[in-house]
């Protein structure tokens, strides 16, 4: 299987967002996958692509193995004519971590460590000597439509004169309305077996955020948390006038740049980034290596929330400025913003399934957490669901909304009151401007839900105006907007408890016919492997009956999200060793699950140990397909269930995705009052993914009502 190696045709091509697509791409379908670059830029420390890499997809090598040499060492043999001597040198390198993996991405030379008219010669020189597929990625920014095929035309004739091996071609940063001209252009202009896609411009990625800005100048951070750091710049102001001249001249993400001595200016923009009638302040820049008066100092200390970051140099404004222009924008490891705009990017103009066929990556059974969180994404996308988040107010919610649009994860809507939402996206510096909001309160869609929940509730006493009261709650309004088809699923609970989040829905929505109750699982990423495990948050002690369809429901979970059903019904003892009340009502479960189920498979009762590793469970239970291979683990009562999974969850420091709910007609999903922006994300996509196998039960419903009739028309 051959390695990639990704060039750029030229200064300032955007490679680092087809790397990091590639990446991703790769690393989610089971291959131990490396990450080579030419050169290191100093020999003590990895570029930011490098670290971006390394630290997203955990690489399990030493640093000195991710570079053949450093940008010197190239320099001095280049310039001493040993031009083969260096292609060796590298070539080793690459060639011992290739040993070590099934594949290596090879991110080519930035054009600026050598001479630039040197570097795509040398670029398809160590990819044809390195045996790699090659991807050229073109410049698009700032160039018309035939500038842009005349450069990828330019590659394509030096790689056919060297004979290298063309994978694909990529145009990067066209702009919007040229993309289908550059696409024409360049279908005319290839031949019909090479592939080219076309990226277009995306602000975002062009833009530097503060934290980077702080890396290239070296700054002294005064003031400004993780959030502020990670501000995007827009544009940059030099203030040096008056306050009423100034503040004219604020726009949304500006950096401010002005002597450290400017108290009036500093304070006139914290002032104007709090105010509601004022664009966002993104940072401010102090130069001079002068500190505010004490006096401002302590009164910046003392406010309770700001989202400016305050940094300073020691050069003078001018130089600031000019240093300022040669900071180039690059996608850091602690930057999920723009790591989500570039996977976004990549997965939306770039056909992921093709490229997967031509390197011929082959699928394993094994499923690790990089894969399945990939896999979620992916099938998500395929089919954009109608999610409500009823919490809108709420900074994780906010910051997972803007995750989930970049990708184009799903269509979000947002309750709670609009100018307030509105004015916390500003404060976080989000990009949410085309997001659905809606207010419970003022909505007029309330009295339609009201009179349905009425409708749905007068047999328990509730009247009309009870039902409209219920409504003003953003769990009822989420749930209703679900149960009147105007939301596929709903996701809630970062502010709410199980019990508000999940009522509403066994009021409404209910569970399907042939489930007779709503249970929930955890997705457990461990390192190696994804388990199922239920009922781990909603049902306290189930009898041996409802453990059965516990046991059934969470393999039709398993299943819908590509995990093989294994289930291993557990016990304090195994087979027929236990005896005892809570042993036989497990051994009773197996017995009604099996029944019912004939075609899957379950064994218990089973120790946790047994179930899951090998030698244990052959040595327990050496007949059974299960023992040591299970996949799906239901736990005999709530307790057991809840504490296994936070324990294993800390103590193993896996991912646990959920509580997932399972038998509703229709997804609604509970979050923890825990829950991090990346749970958010993860059941946002799994709750779209149940509302697509939930549609397509309704089409295979319809279907099969529709040939009964036929039939029966025909007869």
């Amino acid at each position: 299987m051959q390695s990639i190696y990704i060039a750029g045709a030229g200064s300032g091509s955007g490679k680092s967002v087809v790397v990091l697509g590639m990446m991703e791409m790769l690393s989610a379908v089971n291959r131990r996958v490396g990450f080579f670059r030419p050169f290191a830029p100093k020999a003590d420390e990895p570029d930011n692509l490098t670290a971006l890499i390394q630290s997203r997809y955990e690489l399990p090598f030493p640093a000195e193995m991710f570079y053949g040499c450093t940008v010197e060492t190239a320099r001095q043999l280049i310039g001493s004519g040993h031009y083969d001597e260096l292609i060796k040198l590298v070539m080793n390198k690459f060639k011992a971590l290739e040993e070590r993996c099934d594949l290596v991405v090879c991110a080519g030379t930035d054009y600026n460590g050598l001479i630039p008219s040197l570097e795509f010669d040398f670029n398809a020189d160590l990819a044809i000597n390195f045996g790699c597929s090659l991807i050229v990625v073109v410049k698009g920014f700032g160039r018309n439509p035939q500038e842009a095929v005349d450069a990828l035309h330019i590659a394509h004739e030096l790689m056919r004169e060297r004979g290298g091996d063309f994978l694909a071609s990529v145009v990067n940063g066209v702009a919007a309305e040229h993309v289908d001209a550059v696409k024409n252009l360049a279908r005319d202009l290839l031949t019909a077996t090479e592939t080219v896609y076309v990226l277009p411009h995306q602000a975002a990625l062009a833009r530097p955020t503060i934290s980077e800005i702080q890396r290239s100048l070296n700054t002294e951070t005064l003031y400004g948390e993780d959030d502020a750091l990670h501000q995007v710049v827009t544009c940059y102001k030099i203030a040096a006038m008056e306050i009423p001249d100034f503040l004219r001249y604020i726009e949304d993400g500006c950096l401010i740049i002005t002597p450290g001595d400017r108290s009036d200016i500093i304070l006139a923009s914290l002032a104007a980034d709090v105010s509601s009638s004022f664009p966002r302040v993104a940072g401010l820049l102090l130069t001079g290596g002068l500190r505010p008066a004490e006096t401002v100092r302590r009164l910046i200390e003392g406010l309770r929330r700001t989202k400016v970051a305050i940094l300073q140099v020691p050069t003078d404004t001018f130089t600031t400025v000019m240093n300022l222009h040669r900071v180039e924008a690059t996608i850091l490891p602690t930057d999920v913003r723009k790591i989500a705009a570039a996977l976004g990017l990549f997965e939306n103009h770039i056909e992921v399934e093709e490229l997967r066929r031509r390197i011929a990556v082959r699928h394993s059974d094994r499923i690790t957490p990089l894969m399945f969180e990939y896999e979620l994404i992916r099938r998500a996308k395929s089919r954009q669901q109608r999610i409500v988040l009823p919490e809108g107010s709420d900074e994780r919610i906010l910051r997972a909304a803007e995750i989930l649009t970049l990708r184009g994860v799903a269509e979000l809507t947002l309750l709670g009151n609009s100018d307030r939402i509105r004015r916390r996206i500003g404060e976080l510096g989000l990009k949410l401007d085309n997001i659905r909001i809606l207010d419970p309160v003022t909505s007029p869609e309330r009295e339609r839900y009201a009179r349905t929940y009425f409708e749905l509730r007068q047999h328990k006493g509730i009247s009309l105006q009870m039902a409209c009261d219920a409504l003003e709650d953003v769990s009822y309004f989420g749930t209703l907007m679900v149960y009147c088809g105007d939301a596929d699923g709903m996701v809630s609970g970062a502010m709410h408890t199980t019990q508000h989040t999940i009522r509403p829905a066994f009021e409404t929505v209910r569970t399907k016919p042939e489930v007779k109750l709503v249970s929930s699982v955890f997705f457990m990423c461990l390192p190696d492997r994804v388990l199922v495990y239920g009922d781990c948050a909603v049902n306290p002690n189930p009898n041996a009956d409802e453990l059965a369809d516990i046991a059934i429901s969470s393999a039709a979970t398993a299943i819908a999200f590509g995990i093989e059903p294994r289930i291993a019904m557990l016990s304090y003892s195994s087979g027929d060793s236990g005896k005892g009340e809570d042993v036989e009502k497990v051994r009773e479960a197996v017995r009604i699950a099996r029944e019912r189920r004939p075609d899957l498979k379950i064994e218990g009762p089973i120790q946790y140990d047994a179930a899951v590793d090998i030698e244990i469970g052959h040595s327990k239970m050496p007949d059974s397909e299960v023992a040591g291979h299970a996949t799906v683990l239901i736990f005999p009562d709530l307790n057991t269930g809840n504490n296994t999974y936070k324990a294993v969850q800390r103590s193993a420091n896996a991912v646990a995705i959920g509580p997932v709910l399972q038998g509703l007609n229709k997804p609604v999903n509970d979050l923890s009052r825990g829950c991090t922006v990346t749970d958010i994300v993860n059941t946002v996509a799994i709750t779209a993914i149940q509302a697509q196998d939930a549609a397509q039960e309704v089409i295979n419903g319809q279907l099969a009502i529709g040939n009964e009739e036929s039939l029966e028309a025909a007869q």
